[in-house]
Parts: C-alpha cells; structure tokens; sequence
C-alpha cells in the first residue's frame, strides 16, 4: 500500500512538469534616473500592447538592468514602476519568437507627488506558499478572531495539537516553536500554558518551516514554526485596541493596546493584551488491566487570568546600522481543578468492587519573561551582520490538593487517601548569537556562532495528610537541577547559476554538555540520581532548485535536525496524578535524530506538490505502562521511526471575489521498537486536509469559512485515535471610514473536535475520549488610531523588499 500511494505521489509529480523545449524570447534594458544614475528595484512589466495585459515581469538589479524572458511573440510594450518617480511606457514593439529584443535606456523623472500625502494599503493572502516555507497570516483571518496562538496553531495548514497538546507538523512530532525567530525552552505542558496567554490580535503570521537551513538551530525533528508578533512599521504616532469576548460552557473575555512611534531615527514599540475566563474539558478512560475494571469519568476546569507585555526600541544610526532593545513578559494565572469518579470491577464475573472518588485542585503562577539587545548592520553590498543577546527566565509555581476517597456500593467511606505536593520550577537561559552573510563565490555565504547556557531547578515536594495536618514524604520528595550549555557554528552558501539552476547548502556543528543532578530528600542513592552527557553533532543541509520552465519548478532539500529532550522530562521521580495514575521522568532519556529529505514540484508559482522521507534513530514518545494496580505515563527512546510522506497545496482563487487555500497531506508511519522490554511494531497510514475560503460581500461585509480534518493517527506507538475535524465560519465589517473592525465567529459548528483513542498493549487495554469548550461564538471589535502614512524614504525600502520577492 505505501509503495502504491508513493508511486501515485511520483507520477502527480512528473505528469504536472511540462516540456520546456520551447523557443525563448528574451527582453533587456537599463533603467536609470535623470542624472543617468542607475536606478535598482524598478518594476519592469511586459504588457501586450492590445489591451495592456500583464505577460511578465521583473525587477531591475544594483546596474538598473532587467531581463525579462517569455515564450510569446506579438506587439508589447514595457512599463517602469518605482516609488518617488513618474510611472513610463515604452512605444509598443514586435517580437517574434526567438528573437532577442533590447530595449532603449530609459530615463525615469522624480515625481512631483507628495508621497507623505499618500495612505499606502495592502493586503496579503491568507495563506502564502513559498520555496521553503509555508505562511498563514492571521492578522488577515476572520476566524483567528478570539483564539490563542495553541488554538492558532491547530487552524493552520497541516498542524495537529493532540489531546494532551503535543504539535505535530505533517504527521510528525519534535516540531520546535519560535517566537519572533527565538526558540523556545519549555517543555509540552508550560509551552502549552504559554501559547494559550497570547491572543491572535497580537500574532502577525504563523511561518511552518519543514526543512531549515543550517542557519538555524539544529533542534526540531518535523522542522520549526515561527510565531510572528505585531510589530507597527508606519511612521508618526499610531496604535490599535481591541477587545474580544468568547462564549462556550462560560463566558470569556480578551482586550489588548498596541502603541508605536517611529520616524527616520527610532521606532518605539509597545504593547499589552491580556485575557481571563474559565475553560472547561472532558475526560473519559475505561481501562483493563489483569483482572479489574476501571471505568474513570473526570471534569476539569482551568480559571485563567493571563498579561502579555512587549515593549521595545530600535535606534537607526545611519542607513547601514541599527541598534534594537526589547523586553516581553508574559504573567499568568491559573487554577486547574479536577473532579474524578472511577468505579472499579471485578472484570471475570463483571463484580463491583469499589469506586474512587478524586478531587485535584492546583493553583499556579507563570512567569515567562525575555529581554534582547540586537544589532544590525547592513550595505548596498549585500553584507549583514546580525548580533542578538537574550536572556529569558521561566518562573513557575504549583501547589496540589488532592484528596482521594474510597467508597462502598452503598455510598459509605471505605477509607481516605489524601496528598499535597508543592513543585516549584526556575528556568534561566542565557543566549548570544551572531550572523554573517555576504556575497562570496558568485553567491551568497553564510556563517555564525551560537552560545546558550540553560540552568532549570525542580523541587517536587509530596506530603500525606494524616489527621489533617500535611506530613513530608522524604522518600517520594526531590529537587532535581539540569544544567546544558549548546555551543554551536555554521556556514551556509547559496549560488544561482543561471536562470534555471541555483543550490544552497550549509553544515552545522552543535556541541553539547549537559548534567542533570537529582537530589532526594531522604539521602538515597540511585543510579540516576546523576547523569552527564558530552557529545557533538553535525548537521547537514541542502537545497537544489531546478527551473523547469517559467511554470514549473523542482526542488529538492535534505536536512538532519535533533531532538533533546525538555527538562522535566529527565527528572526520574514520580508526579502522582491520583491513586491510580502518575507520571514519571526518565534521566537516561537520550537525543533523537532525524534525516529527512523532500522533494516539492511547485506549478505556476501556487501549487506546491511535495513528497518525502524521514528516518528517525531512538525516537521518543511518551508511552503508557503498568506497576501493580496503576497506570503511568513515560518518555521512552524507542528504536526507529520511518515516514513516508506526500502533501499538495495551493491557493485558490476561484473569482475576483472568492479567493481560498487548500491543503492535502498523507503519511506512513512505521515504528519498530521495545517498550519495558516489550516489542512494539505499529504500521499506520496517516492523512489530513485543510481548506479555508474568503469571499468578500460588498459593502465593506467579508466572510470567512475554514476547516481542518485529521483521520486516524498513532500517538505514542502505542495508542489509536479515531479521526477529528472542524469547521469554522465568520463574518467581518468595516466601519468608521475603515478605522474600526468588527469579527463574528463560530467554531466547531458540528462538534466534531472532541477526540477518541484507544490502547492495547502488554497487558494493558485502554479506551480513551475527551472533549473541552470547542464549540464557541467569537466577537472581537477593533479600533486604528493615529498615522496610517509611510514617509517616502521608508516606503521606498519597505515597498520595493516587498515587491523584489513577490515577482522574482
């Protein structure tokens, strides 16, 4: 089957590339001002002379030259574009085919329009498909209203948030997060708890990255996602505020204040979103397990209260250098509660025995804080250093109430099991990169160097309540300290050869020294109580681009990416849930390391078709087993896991006024392995698809109709799930001469989010569900103050960097 679908994959591939044996015709020119100084970053358009058509165009390089090349012959005539000079045309011309056609220099006049009078609009589609990337832009979503970025996430092309909020791009895990270009160093639970503080009113874009460069950091098995916050480029004072309300099971609410200052020396930035509600989830696990029955039903809730602050500056010190500052904060506040009912059976005669009443209640503080010095510099040469120092903190703090009641059938206390635990944790992360490129070797390389040292404390303190009164369990309290410095340096080189053949290709080098020291309280010793490792680690990557003809494009990548496991991962002590469940740390819990290589045909420039393999040595995954009675979840190196994988996508735009994007992913997915000395081997395919139209309605009115559908997925080797879906539909209006915009959402129309899964394994049967507040109405109302002008001399830049990588 997988070499069936393969094979099918490889020839959708082939039959889209067309025969480029055709005859060229090729138009040149130069392009400069009065003063016969050459202009760069002209937009040369060839236009049919009939009716003015667009056929081709291109952008005049540092000598003011162009070439534009087409396989059409007829009249035409050339237009020349650029900010702060009178729009020309040439005097229309005859080409025939193969003829090479060289057209008269052209002198571009100034222009006697007042470019600080002119608003300058635009708009970007909704979803952008590019060589080595994938782009949704949320700002421009009218379902992306009311969302967190988690919840951003699992509405983006091909991206998948589980029911215990792992991210998987394409099927795959290790995805690593970025925000504004930083990687983040939290494991899945804070991460998580992180995402859901930032409100979509203050994310710009979400980049998916499959295959990155050895420019950026080696981590990250299924490749990176880019998390873009708002950043104002407009010049003068101007601003936003927003405010959102979300009702689901409870009402919620978010507002946020976005406020920038900027002229030809500085930019000030800040701003501050902050939201607050209750959201409520479901859980169901029926599990068999020797000869009893348990049959959990559980409700919880989660009381949030969440501030995000940004606030920066960047100083322009002439127009090659720039200093920058900035400091995030993120605070939060949450009060998890859990109430939980498992009846317990004799399973052989299906004979009650006895039911477990549990009730969990865990108030906890977040802080998630980063300040960053940069500096940049950058010529008409084309070289760029870049220099970032950061330093982040995480604070986060715990404290557990857990009061575990045993019941006859008839009602009557058997007997009582309460515990309390306090788990506070303290990241520091320190980090200091710097970044060359500069044209060399008739191309562009690359290289740099990166330094970050991560120091996390973990203290998990577990007490019984006897009479009352909370009692230290020595031998099941700890404090657990990891410490890891990752010194790293690349170099990276990029070449086009000619107008259908260009490489990039890059070697990275990351050398790692980590220690992770557990401490327990009652002084014994174990064999993991300290574990250090020291190893180094190359990774290779590289990029062949082949221009077919002007509609098809082959490209073929391959990169090698490790995963490291999160901190919390390796503390080896115990985190009981209830009686019944806990989880636990594994310190021999070691890197995975990924190959992964693509091939993508892209039609047209939209139509991305892209098939691919990866192979993954002592892949991790979080696996369930037993001891005694009770359940417990830990993350195993397994032995091997194998993808095959094929994706298509491609914007649609089905009428001037209907525009949308679709996406189809399918893979195979191979795991061979042991866990707990038990051989697993699952073989399971795995697809997916995203669409998402926008239709604008007249009258300022746009709607909005997206959705997403997952079939049948493995999760941890060992679990099943069945498929899950969604879709959601909005409208927005414009009003106040365009200044303000009102968004109406409703998510999850058909309930089709909850998820289901089961497990059947060494002994152990599970059948698992769950559901949370997916099924909500959305209404976000915001108002734009203050310059909506770009001065000329910004506009210039900013426009023709813009338009530089939309036509070329």
């Amino acid at each position: 089957m997988r070499r069936i679908v393969m094979m099918m994959a490889l020839a959708l591939v082939i039959t889209g590339t067309e025969s480029f044996a055709q005859t060229k015709t090729s138009v040149t020119g130069i392009v400069t001002d009065a003063a016969n100084n050459p202009i760069q970053a002209v937009t040369v358009t060839l236009l049919n002379a009939k009716d003015s058509s667009l056929v081709k165009a291109d952008v005049s390089d540092e000598k003011g030259q162009f070439q534009i090349v087409t396989l059409k012959a007829g009249k035409f005539l050339l237009s020349y574009a650029i900010i702060g000079f009178e729009k020309k045309f040439s005097q229309p011309f005859d080409l025939a085919a193969g003829q090479n056609f060289q057209a008269e220099k052209t002198a571009l006049q100034p222009s006697t329009k007042k470019l600080q009078d002119v608003t300058v609009t635009s708009r970007k589609p909704m979803i952008e498909i590019k060589a080595d990337k994938t782009i949704f832009n949320v700002e421009n979503s009218i379902n992306a209203t009311g969302s967190n970025a988690l919840e951003l996430l699992q509405k983006s092309p091909g991206i998948q948030v589980d029911n215990n909020d792992n991210i998987t791009m394409k099927g795959k895990n290790g995805v690593k997060i970025y925000i504004d270009g930083k990687p983040t160093q939290l494991d899945v639970k804070s991460l998580a708890a992180y995402l859901k503080t930032i409100n979509s009113n203050d994310v710009e874009a979400i980049e998916m990255i499959s295959n990155p460069s050895a420019k950026y950091d080696a981590s990250g098995n299924a490749g990176i996602i880019n998390i873009r916050l708002k950043k104002n480029k407009k010049f003068g004072t101007n601003g936003s505020v927003t405010a959102g309300f979300v009702q689901g099971v409870t009402p919620k609410g978010n507002a946020g204040v976005n406020l920038n200052y900027r002229d030809k020396k500085v930019n000030l930035f800040g701003n501050v979103g902050g939201n607050i509600g209750d959201y409520e989830n479901g859980l169901d696990l029926y599990r068999v397990q020797k000869d009893s029955l348990y049959d959990q039903h559980s409700m919880n809730t989660s009381s949030s209260k969440n501030l995000n602050v940004k606030g920066g500056a960047d100083f322009f010190l002439n127009s090659k250098n720039t200093i920058g500052v900035m400091a995030t904060g993120s605070f939060s506040d949450n009060n998890w509660s859990s109430t939980s009912n498992t009846n317990v059976y004799y399973q052989p005669k299906n004979e009650y025995v006895k039911t477990l009443q549990a009730y969990n209640a865990i108030p906890g503080h977040r802080t998630n804080s980063n300040v960053n010095l940069n500096y940049r510099y950058n010529d008409t040469s084309g070289r760029e250093i870049n220099f970032d120092a950061d330093y982040g903190l995480f604070r986060g703090v715990g404290r557990s109430y857990q009061p575990n009641y045993y019941i006859d059938k008839n009602g009557a206390t058997l007997y009582n099991v309460i515990n309390r635990n306090y788990t506070p944790t303290d990241i520091d992360i320190y980090t200091a990169k710097v970044d060359f490129e500069q044209p060399a070797f008739k191309g562009k390389f690359g290289f740099g160097a990166k330094f970050s040292y991560v120091k996390t404390t973990n203290t998990f303190d577990f007490f019984n309540d006897i009479n009352g009164v909370p009692v230290k369990q020595l031998n099941r309290s700890n404090s657990f300290t990891y410490k890891e410095n990752v010194n790293a340096a690349y170099v990276n080189y990029q070449r086009k050869f000619n107008e259908k053949w260009s490489i990039q290709t890059g070697l990275r080098m990351e050398q790692t020294n980590s220690e992770g020291d557990l401490t327990r309280a009652d002084g014994l010793v174990q064999a993991d109580n300290n574990v250090k490792r020291d190893y180094i680690n190359l990774f290779p990557s590289a990029a062949i681009t082949w221009t077919v003809n002007p509609k098809n494009t082959l490209n073929l990548t391959y990169s090698r990416r490790i995963d490291r496991p999160s901190y919390q991962d390796l503390n080896p002590f115990e985190n009981k849930l209830d009686e019944l469940t806990y989880e636990k740390g594994n310190a021999f819990l070691k890197p995975q390391y990924t190959d992964n290589i693509e091939l993508t045909h892209t039609f047209k420039y939209a139509i991305n078709t892209t098939i691919g393999y990866s192979h993954v040595r002592d892949y991790a995954t979080q696996t369930t087993d037993t001891t005694n009675n009770a359940t417990y979840v830990q993350q195993q190196n397994l032995a091997t896991q194998q993808i095959w994988s094929f994706s298509i996508g491609s914007p649609l735009p089905l009428a001037k006024w209907w525009n949308g994007y679709a996406n189809v992913w399918y893979n195979y997915q191979i795991f061979d392995g042991k866990i707990g000395g038990k051989d697993v081997h699952t073989e399971i395919p795995m697809f997916g698809a995203y669409m998402q139209h926008s239709i604008t309605l007249g009258h300022d009115y746009t709607a909005e109709v997206s959705g997403w559908f997952s079939g049948p997925s493995v999760w941890g080797a060992t679990w099943k799930t069945k498929s899950q879906s969604g879709v959601d539909a909005g409208i927005q209006k414009q009003l106040m001469q365009k200044k303000a915009t009102i968004k109406i959402t409703v998510t999850d129309i058909f309930h089709t989010n909850p998820w289901k899964a089961t497990s059947d394994f060494g002994g152990l049967y599970i059948k698992g569900g769950g559901k949370w507040e997916s099924q909500t109405v959305r209404v976000s109302f915001t108002y734009r103050f203050g310059s909506n002008q770009v001065k000329a001399a910004r506009q210039r830049q900013t426009g023709l960097e813009s338009e530089s990588k939309r036509i070329k």
